[in-house]
């Protein structure tokens, strides 16, 4: 049942995010964005941690899981090193993640070339 489940929720993000492309007037850009900061929100609140139990990587996977990781890096931080913990959290949570897609990022650059659109 776990894989209905993070077929569904990953699902409904990714057609909530489809429809705010079509229907407003939203950048890409600003619907990421939106999405990680939610990710955040709800992570803060404790909301996210649930929907990641429930559906696993269909709620961990989307930008608002990576949201929710960083503030669940936050709260661990502050826990253990105090107000140093709100800037350090984040990006020790998100390292690996942060790290991977610059690395892969920089391994397609070699590999493709890019080419102005006409």
């Amino acid at each position: 049942m776990i894989y209905l489940y993070a077929f569904l929720v990953g699902g409904l993000l990714c057609a909530a995010g489809q429809l705010l492309i079509d229907f407003t007037k939203l950048t890409p850009a600003r619907i990421l964005t939106a999405y990680v900061v939610t990710g955040v929100v709800l992570g803060g609140l404790g909301i996210y941690g649930k929907l990641k139990d429930f559906a696993g990587c269909g709620a961990s996977v989307p930008l608002t899981g990576f949201g929710a990781l960083m503030a669940e890096g936050v709260r661990r931080e502050v826990e253990s090193r105090g107000l140093l913990g709100i800037f350090t959290g984040g990006l020790t949570a998100g390292a690996g993640g942060i790290a991977a897609a610059m690395i892969f990022s920089f391994l397609a650059a070699l590999v493709f070339r890019s080419s102005a659109r006409n």
